[in-house]
């Protein structure tokens, strides 16, 4: 298992994630999809894994911004962007830019293939997949081009986190994603009667491991996200053997078959003059 970066994310995930699988990030605006997915490549970096962030609608700029906000440098991840740009052809810029709207979905598929290639990243994230459906036009060649990274990055055994828009239509949920994933990650963020924003995380899928059902809260602090696991009270049960423990007086342990038993309460009662504070005493 490998880390998010998240602790209480592990933990509602069991420990981790599977390494080299593709998971789905699917979360409303403003829940922290690319926080999360930048804490992922964090945590990587941190271990020594190579990193890359694929941002289909975001710039590297903003990227950086949301990164200062944290305290968080980029350094030592790589990054590739598609999306409209000044100096379009520039050989100084660091990262790849194209006019999406200009390029096929297969061509812009595989110039990711190339980077990834060039790269050769242990965890992968892009950012979102939404422009990707825009491209496709058709559900059906959105699934197989989706369904083509997922081997491309399954062969090369590297770890993949989906960001995507949580989008409801006339038919319900989008379910084109969710039978490629791995495992799917829900974050939604909604907005009270009275008081702040609130946030919660749902762990929707997740096949070959246990994870913990149900919503769990979570805040975006600086620093990055933190989850709070819903508390299970079964799991947090200390188990204590109930001996008897002796009171000192060997007339009064035979009273009481040995003494009151441990984990108990015993009321002692008397008028006063009657020897209570002597016996507790003693």
């Amino acid at each position: 298992m490998i880390s998010t970066g998240i602790t209480g994310l592990d933990d509602l995930l069991g420990g981790g994630l599977t390494p080299g699988r593709l998971y789905l990030v699917e979360g409303t605006p403003g829940a922290g999809k690319t926080t999360l997915g930048l804490q992922f490549l964090l945590e990587g970096r941190a271990r020594g894994e190579r990193g890359l962030f694929i941002t289909l609608s975001e710039t590297n700029e903003e990227l950086e911004a949301v990164a200062a906000s944290h305290g968080w440098s980029l350094d030592g991840i790589d990054f590739f962007e598609l999306t409209s740009a000044e100096n379009l052809s520039s050989p100084d810029r660091e990262v790849t830019l194209l006019h999406p709207w200009e390029v096929e979905l297969g061509e812009t598929i595989q110039l990711i293939t190339d980077q990834a290639d060039r790269v050769a990243p242990t965890r992968v994230v892009f950012d979102s997949v939404s422009e990707m459906r825009l491209l496709a036009e058709e559900p059906l060649r959105f699934r197989r081009q989706v369904l083509a990274l997922k081997q491309f990055f399954a062969a090369r055994k590297a770890t993949v986190l989906l960001l995507e828009e949580l989008i409801l239509n006339g038919n319900g949920r989008d379910l084109q994603l969710l039978s490629l994933s791995h495992g799917v990650i829900r974050l939604e963020r909604w907005t009270l009667d009275f008081g702040g924003a609130r946030r919660r995380v749902e762990i929707t899928k997740m096949r070959g491991t246990t994870s913990r059902e149900g919503w769990h809260d979570y805040k975006i602090r600086t620093g990055g996200i933190e989850v709070f696991p819903t508390l299970v009270a079964a799991e947090h049960v200390i188990s204590f053997i109930g001996e008897p423990v002796p009171s000192g007086l060997t007339e009064l342990d035979s009273l009481l078959d040995g003494g009151p038993l441990r984990g108990t309460s015993t009321l002692l009662t008397g008028p006063a003059g009657s020897g209570k504070s002597t016996l507790m005493l003693q």
